[in-house]
């Protein structure tokens, strides 16, 4: 017994050690409570491929309010869309995009001569179609047009005029090709994706059929179809295109449309959060947008022939990359929010504030000092809200508060003249308010004053552009400093264009025969060009003018051609097309845009660094569909530039121009192959432009080698405060707020705890004209003055004693 007795204690040890251990690991954040967020966590990882097909039809599905804040496309051009929804937004412009292109399309045929054919594009134009649509944004997941039944003509089949597909679904996803064998390098590079025509099934099989109600998920397809037209048949709004063609032959068209943004029910529908089973197995959201055309056709009884929607078109992503909003509901969270209230923040010293780029996990939020309360000397930023949630429980309650302000002071009411002490002690701060240059040299100074260089760029309009010189209404680059970011959506239009027939250029090849009755894709035409071109400007309401230039004899039957859509007022439902190759002046042919020759002289022999797209297409068996069948050549691959190997304008006000504004253009380059399909081969440049005005002005510091004009011009004092920019504030001024630097406090009775940048240069500029001010108050004050209070009261309590002693002891 004496023997095994150290070893007994020992073990004993052992076992209570690991029984702490335990307890103590598994028992310290029992302070978080289960809430929403976990609700919907179990329901996420309770969904898999392998138990999908056996799962209750609302398992499938998340509540409507797991996604919030959605983009109302009604507030697009009203109120900023912040960063963790730009990504929700370029997911419903591009669905709009979409629909306004094949509602374009499908009834461009009243445009052309009647005959025994179909103008519709072919099944590879569909397929290729929406792979651009995923293989340019890396945020949009899947891509699909849904038919209604017996609603889609094609040109593919040989004999099928005026005969319909019984269902179309051609359908682009993204794949994980980290095991496929195609890269040996075993990285997923998110450029393999999988097309499908999902109307190939057998006729019986109703569970693979999307229209049936046994298809669980297709709440996309119930959105919008099917459309039974009841009463008036002109339910369907209308859009207006003047198009002047190269031969100067001019031509409106009206063509019908999706639901206008106006209207009350808006153009596009989100669906509920669903698990994609049997298909991408993911938890997808989609943005659905109708599709209409004239249905049905070649009846010759025009007035039975009415417009209806046929199809929807469908963009989806992953739900998992959708930022969460956990903090509580208010004026700047407004329901409905399935995670509202879930954050982790002291509400008694804390209020929380959401950050972008989280996606679907907890902490994507920061906690900061409510007004009246800083944060303690030790601590520089705000609290993350990621720490928090991973704090245990005694770290939760011993930490992350605020403390509270002492004597808080009251804003002032009334102001007074700076000293001129003080006012020149400002001035020499700012020496560029002292001797300034105004119009265009005020741009070209060391020091830019901000206020005289936006005077200038908003004094020139339509008007009084004339009164300038040509190279004073072409702006220094950085002048736009931020468009890649703030105009990233558009560019991706742009980009996505490229993608498009660089792809139909590489992949579909007008020559090649078919077994059976299916016959190649015709060359691309321009009614194509022509829609793909303005369903750009349609879909994007920051897009003021898109083109499609063509290199020289590179479009089929024509030597130049240009499609240049563009609108002259925001919200409008006219629009107008000209094809540039009418310009045959040497300074007036696009051929000789910068942009144009800085992309054919890049792109010109070298094109190792473009990207590779791989596809896997599966396309229907025969006209009734049957089955799906791989494509002849399968797998196969094009090539294609990314949004980096696009080229970024300087800012232009052109006055001859269509769209008279500052405008940024983006410009990107789409390939081919040449006459013998060799080589890939510069084929022209897809371009998009931009009020140079909608953008954010920085005035906050940066680091030396951002090439921003204003960086450094803000008001803040530095020495107690630090700049921090604010979205949302447009091409002015005053886009910031001065945060109190680690150590100090905002000092004022106020329901905000920072000064605000409009605000601050308001004030200034009281300084420079020499009127009542308040500038010198925007100052952060010295963290501690509850401290300052009780010494205060330590030391009088000090001096009562002593005169105390004093007087009884003398």
């Amino acid at each position: 017994m004496v023997l095994f007795l150290p070893s007994t204690i020992l073990g004993r040890s052992y076992l209570l050690f690991v029984l702490a251990l335990v307890v103590g690991v598994f028992a310290q954040h029992e302070w978080q409570a289960r809430d929403a967020f976990d609700e919907i966590k179990i329901q996420f990882d309770k969904v898999n491929a392998d138990n999908c097909p056996i799962q209750n039809h609302a398992d499938l599905f998340m509540p409507l309010d797991a996604v919030s804040h959605k983009p109302d496309i009604k507030e697009v051009n009203v109120n900023p869309v912040f960063p963790n929804r730009t990504a929700l937004l370029h997911l419903q412009n591009m669905a709009l995009s979409r629909s306004f292109f094949w509602s374009y399309i499908l009834q461009s045929r009243f445009i052309r001569p009647a005959i025994n054919d179909t103008y519709d594009p072919g099944m590879m134009y569909y397929f290729l179609s929406t792979v651009a649509d995923v293989s340019a944004n890396p945020s949009i997941n899947a891509s699909a047009i849904y038919f209604a039944p017996n609603s889609s003509y094609s040109s593919s089949y040989r004999g099928f005029f005026n005969k319909t597909f019984p269902r179309f679904g051609p359908r682009t996803f993204r794949l994980d090709d980290f095991n496929d064998p195609i890269h040996l390098q075993k990285i997923s590079t998110w450029n393999t994706f999988d097309v499908q025509d999902l109307g190939a099934h057998h006729p019986d099989s109703i569970s693979k059929d999307y229209t049936h109600d046994l298809y669980k998920i297709n709440e996309w397809y119930r959105a919008w179809l099917p459309d039974n037209v009841d009463g008036r048949h002109d339910t369907k709004i209308t859009y207006q295109v003047e198009i002047r063609y190269a031969n100067n032959t001019n031509e409106t068209y009206t063509f019908h449309g999706p639901p206008g943004s106006e209207e009350t029910q808006g153009p596009i529908k989100f669906t509920r959060p669903y698990f994609d089973c049997g298909r991408s197995n993911k938890w997808l959201v989609a943005a659905v947008v109708p599709i209409a055309d004239i249905y049905p056709r070649h009846t010759q009884f025009r007035h039975i022939e009415y417009p209806k929607y046929t199809a929807v078109s469908v963009l989806e992503m992953d739900f998992e990359r959708i930022d969460i909003n956990q903090c509580p509901l208010g004026e700047g969270n407004k329901p409905p929010n399935h995670f509202a209230g879930t954050a982790r923040c002291k509400i008694e010293t804390t209020e929380c504030e959401p950050l972008h780029g989280w996606g679907f996990r907890r902490g994507g939020y920061q906690c900061r000092c409510k007004p009246g309360y800083r944060l303690p000397n030790t601590v520089r930023r705000p609290y993350l809200g990621e720490i928090v949630e991973r704090a245990s429980a005694e770290q939760y309650y011993n930490e992350y508060n605020c403390l509270k302000i002492g004597w808080i002071q009251k804003l002032p009411i009334q102001w007074e003249k700076a000293p001129y002490h003080i006012r020149e002690k400002y001035l020499d701060m700012h020496s560029e308010y002292r001797n300034y240059t105004t119009g265009s040299r005020a741009l070209h100074t060391e020091h830019v004053n901000v206020d005289q260089a936006l005077k200038y760029i908003h004094g020139v309009n339509y008007r009084t552009c004339k009164n300038f010189h040509p190279q004073d209404l072409i702006l220094r680059g950085d002048v736009s400093f931020g468009a890649k970011e703030q105009f990233e959506n558009e560019a991706k239009m742009a980009v996505r264009l490229a993608n498009f027939i660089s792809a139909f250029l590489q992949i579909s090849d007008p020559n090649e025969v078919y077994s059976g009755k299916r016959v190649a894709d015709k060359p691309l035409t321009e009614d194509q060009m022509i829609g793909e071109t303005l369903a750009i400007v349609l879909g994007d309401s920051k897009v003021w003018s898109a083109s499609t230039l063509w290199e020289r004899n590179k479009f089929t039957n024509r030597t130049y051609f240009a499609p240049y859509a563009y609108k002259t007022e925001l919200n409008t439902r006219k629009f107008k097309v000209e094809d540039l190759a009418r310009l045959n002046k040497t300074h007036e042919l696009y051929t000789e845009k910068k942009y144009f020759k800085f992309l054919k002289q890049r792109w010109n022999t070298n094109f190792d660094d473009l990207e590779t797209f791989y596809m896997k297409i599966k396309i229907r068996h025969n006209e009734t569909g049957e089955y799906q069948q791989k494509y002849e050549h399968y797998p196969n691959s094009y090539r294609a530039a990314s949004i980096k190997h696009g080229y970024w304008t300087q800012p232009q006000f052109d006055c001859h121009g269509y769209v008279k504004k500052w405008l940024v253009t983006y410009a990107v380059p789409f390939f081919g192959w040449d006459s013998l399909k060799v080589k890939l081969e510069f084929k022209g440049v897809v371009a998009v432009s931009m009020d140079m005005l909608q953008l954010d002005i920085n005035q906050c510091p940066d680091w030396y080698y951002e090439p921003n004009a204003f960086k450094g011009t803000h008001k803040c004092d530095e020495k107690t405060s630090y700049c921090v920019p604010i979205m949302g504030r447009g091409y002015e001024t005053g886009g910031y707020k001065c945060e109190c630097l680690q150590g100090y406090e905002y000092p004022f009775e106020d329901l905000i705890t920072y000064y605000d940048g409009q605000l601050v240069e308001a004030e200034y500029q009281n300084i420079v004209a020499d009127k009542e001010t308040r500038y010198d108050m925007f100052k952060c004050r010295l963290a501690g003055a509850s401290g300052l209070q009780s010494a205060l009261g330590l030391v009088i309590s000090l001096i009562g004693l002593t005169l105390t002693l004093l007087y009884r002891f003398s």
